[in-house]
């Protein structure tokens, strides 16, 4: 029998009891629920497709496992393949070997404990006909430098030096330009002045001096009138002495040196000095530069050799190579050479006066002697020869520089070269530079042959 107690407690226990059922059915719901939210949360967030089976859906905050770690891993693993030399890195491995005056075309040599082939495009034929010209006699000095104009490819670099028989002539900076630099202002005056070869000028004065008195525009009964391509085959210093300080000045001198190279470092597996300039603001001084006429103007027989490269290669100077490939034991190649362009120095339309000046310098200019007769020669005859010549002495007046950088080309084919020559003279003047040019392109196209003998 229930008392009224006993019912207080009954009703007490059923409220609990509804209670307890109330909560379990909301933890139900809301674990229910959790399922739904995460599927809905999956779907737009793109972490995985909808589906009925969740062991697949991925959560931000859940660690991935990485399906191409293996792979990656592998990569990491594989050994990195060694880069190939620069010509940076070439030219400090070949530091003491200067290459000229080679007698073959291939050397050996130890770096790092391993022995590599260096193999150079030197034509080994050419550069034993060259050895075997070589005149010591009352020779204090001698550089000859042959390349391939396209290329910048040297065939041929031979050379010596009486004071000190280790060093190579051909890439020391220790040679006045002197008429050499003509080719520089000759440029600059077809561009900056309009020049054209058969433009007409006038100078007062002998021909080979430079005094104040001839850069003036006056002319008398005295005047020398001359086309621009003879003044530049006769190497006429009062007319590029008026160019270079009455029309050109010091900014046009100085743009052109720079594009034509000078005061710049050209890249090369030997170690090359720069050719070096200075213009200054007096007029005298521009006057100077332009024609040549001073011992301050400095060039390397290398850079020589690019200057007229650049006249057969539409105004670009090749970037000179001599190393055409490094392998080691196992014929694994560590450098190759190849094309490279430095400088696009003048505008390609330039080039063709600028030949002509250099024609004219071997038909009836400077170079003339020299080439006496070339016309009937059987090899010479087949080709179109240009040149400048230079000449200065020292200032102690036991020296005498003589110069000449040239070209030949086959009027009938595309075979072309470019050859710079440096005498340095003693006492007596022993064999002429122009000579040394005449015999080596004669000698050159004599093995040539023709566009499709190899010559390497």
């Amino acid at each position: 029998m229930y008392t009224e107690r006993n019912w207080r407690n009954y009703q007490q226990g059923l409220l609990k009891n509804n209670k307890q059922l109330s909560r379990k059915k909301s933890r139900l719901r809301y674990w229910l629920l959790i399922p739904i939210v995460v599927i809905f949360v999956c779907s737009m967030v793109g972490l995985g497709p909808v589906t009925g089976d969740y062991t697949d859906v991925s959560l931000p905050f859940m660690k991935i496992p990485d399906q191409t770690s293996d792979k990656s891993s592998e990569k990491k693993l594989q050994p990195t393949k060694p880069k190939k030399w620069t010509k940076d890195k070439v030219r400090q491995i070949l530091s003491e070997k200067s290459l000229i005056n080679a007698t073959n075309n291939e050397l050996d040599i130890v770096y790092g404990e391993q022995t590599y082939r260096v193999k150079t495009s030197i034509d080994i034929e050419l550069q034993r006909y060259l050895l075997k010209i070589m005149r010591r006699s009352y020779t204090k000095y001698l550089g000859i430098v042959v390349m391939e104009p396209k290329s910048g490819r040297i065939l041929s670099m031979v050379g010596f030096d009486k004071t000190q028989s280790t060093d190579n002539p051909c890439i020391e900076k220790r040679f006045p330009a002197a008429s050499v630099f003509k080719i520089v202002t000759a440029a600059a005056a077809i561009e900056v002045c309009g020049l054209a070869p058969d433009s007409q000028l006038a100078f007062n004065g002998r021909k080979y001096t430079l005094y104040k008195r001839q850069l003036t525009n006056k002319t008398n009964r005295y005047t020398t009138r001359i086309s621009f391509k003879n003044s530049f085959a006769q190497s006429i210093n009062p007319v590029f002495g008026k160019l270079g300080s009455l029309y050109l000045g010091k900014s046009a001198l100085e743009t052109y040196a720079q594009s034509f190279g000078f005061n710049q470092h050209f890249r090369f597996e030997l170690p090359v000095n720069e050719s070096t300039i200075r213009v200054t603001e007096e007029k005298f001084h521009q006057a100077e530069i332009a024609c040549g006429f001073n011992r301050e103007t400095l060039i390397t027989p290398l850079h020589g050799a690019l200057l007229v490269s650049s006249i057969l290669n539409d105004g670009q100077i090749p970037e000179p190579t001599i190393v055409d490939e490094i392998v080691d034991n196992q014929g694994k190649a560590w450098y190759q050479s190849h094309q490279s362009v430095v400088n696009q120095a003048i505008s390609s339309k330039t080039c063709k006066p600028l030949k002509k000046l250099m024609y004219e310098t071997v038909q009836s200019g400077t170079a003339r002697k020299s080439f006496r007769g070339f016309r009937r020669d059987q090899i010479l005859s087949k080709l179109y020869i240009g040149g400048k010549t230079g000449s200065i002495s020292n200032r102690k007046h036991d020296v005498r520089y003589d110069w000449f950088v040239g070209f030949a080309e086959q009027k009938n084919g595309k075979d072309q070269i470019v050859i710079s020559t440096i005498v340095a003279h003693d006492k007596y003047i022993g064999k002429r530079a122009c000579g040394y040019a005449r015999s080596t392109i004669k000698e050159y196209f004599k093995l040539a042959h023709s566009d499709d003998l190899a010559r390497h």
